[in-house]
Order: C-alpha cells, then structure tokens, then sequence
C-alpha cells in the first residue's frame, strides 16, 4: 500500500472517532483550521527548495554521536527527513516507509536520517517503535528546521488542544516555546545543491519515497557523466 494510502485511512479512522482519543467536532476544526492557516501563510513556498544550498548542520544521534551533513555528503547524496515526533502517527508511518525504501536509497549511494525537534530519549524510542536502522538526529529548538525555512510557532488554541491531548511539547522537545517543522524532505547532492524537496504544511499529506529514487538515479547518472 503506498504511504499516502496508509495515511488516508489513519486519518479516516482518527476523525470516525475509532482510536482511543476520540476527538470532538470542535478539536477537528481545531486543527483543520490551523492546518489552513498554515497553508495560507505561504511558509511553505518559503522554504528551500530545489536548486537551493542546503544549510549545514552537526546534529547529534540518540547516542550522543555528532552527525555531521559535510561528512555524509562526502560519501554520496543525501536524504533529509524532517520528523515531528513520536507523538504523531503520520510521522510514524512516514518513517517505516523510508525504512522500507533504505535499501534502494543506499543502492543509490545515498543515505538517509531523520531530523527531529524531540530529546535523545524519545529518538531512541522512535528507532525502536518503528524499527529503524537510520538515525533520527536532535535538533535542539530546531533550529536547523528554522534555517530550511519550515519551523512554524502553533496557535494558543492549537496549543491548548495538543495539551489536551497530552502531546506536551515542551517536554518531548525540551523546549518550552511551542514549535515544530513542517514534514519535509529533501535530497541533497554532493555539491550540497538541494535536487528535491518536498515541504507540505498539512502533515496528513507525505509523498512516496519511491519519488526519492528516479532524483537518486540522476545525481547517480551525473556523477558518472
């Protein structure tokens, strides 16, 4: 089933009111409303994109490790996704099909992590959840989502809701201003050129990593040339 599918049917099921929070009518206008606000902001048409410099960064890994974009670059392409958190379903199914696609990433010589907002602990618990074997770096206060122009602030009454939800963000994030990235991703050459990226402010809505493969083939194919 392509990710896009699985979404779709995760958010049918969460909105028919079929998991264990079931959310009122007033808490899904809630966040179609700020779900739309964000769209009409224009943030995302802001954000880098393809034909872009990639900003560098040096993250840390659940482990502690520093990551740094200048030595995975050195080996070949490189593919960013930028993660909400363990809290949010969507960005879950989103990393089992990355997981999924690793193989035919690194078939084309590149290599893939996961940039988060959230502490080293909740990375850990999200490899694990979701059986990962790519990293989720820490991006304190995200501020490397801030340089790729997609950190956005959350309403006060989108805030008061995830509180009601118990999706404290302050604490998965270690953070106590309320901010996120928008679910994006990019490819990046080895030039640090972005070759794709893909930024949508309605995180119910996430491309195939399949579309990551024929961009892959071409820095692949350029490279030869």
């Amino acid at each position: 089933m392509a990710l896009q599918d699985k979404l779709d049917a995760l958010k049918a099921d969460f909105e028919a009111g079929r998991f264990p929070l079931k959310p009122s009518k007033e808490a899904l206008d809630t966040m179609h409303r700020a779900t739309a606000e964000l769209i009409a902001s224009g943030q995302a048409q802001r954000a880098k994109k393809a034909g872009d410099a990639a900003p560098e960064f040096l993250l840390k890994d659940p482990g502690g490790k520093p990551v740094s974009s200048r030595d995975l670059l050195a080996k070949g392409p490189l593919v960013v996704s930028f993660y909400r958190g363990v809290w949010c379903p969507y960005c879950n199914l989103e990393l089992q099909a990355l997981q999924e696609a690793l193989l035919e990433i690194a078939a084309r010589g590149g290599s893939l992590v996961a940039i988060s907002p959230q502490t080293a602990p909740n990375s850990r618990k999200s490899e694990r959840d979701n059986k990962l074997s790519f990293p989720i770096l820490s991006d304190v206060r995200s501020e490397v989502a801030d340089a790729f122009g997609i950190r956005f602030a959350l309403s006060g009454e989108l805030v008061s809701l995830y509180k009601s939800f118990k999706n404290d963000l302050p604490t998965f994030n270690d953070n106590p201003s309320w901010v996120l990235p928008m679910p994006a991703r990019y490819v990046i050459g080895r030039d640090g050129i972005i070759a794709y990226a893909e930024v949508n402010p309605d995180y119910t809505h996430r491309p195939d990593p399949s579309e990551l493969l024929p961009v892959l083939d071409r820095l692949q194919a350029s490279k030869a040339a």
